[in-house]
């Protein structure tokens, strides 16, 4: 993937298709920002966007 925009694409794809009735594990977030080479922080926000709430924090912040 080259732009900015079609990693932002299709890590919203993939937190449409792996989240369940809105939420999502930690893990299952930060897995797919390994998988898409992003920060962590641009999943989380696009969660925040998207209105996805993380469940099973491993930092115990949410």
């Amino acid at each position: 993937m080259s732009s900015d925009q079609e990693k932002r694409e299709k890590i919203t794809i993939l937190l449409k298709e792996r989240s369940q009735d809105g939420k999502m594990s930690c893990t299952v977030a930060r897995q797919i920002a390994e998988e898409i080479k992003v920060p962590y922080r641009q999943v989380g926000d696009l969660c925040n966007e998207l209105k996805i709430k993380i469940t099973a924090c491993e930092l115990g912040c949410f």
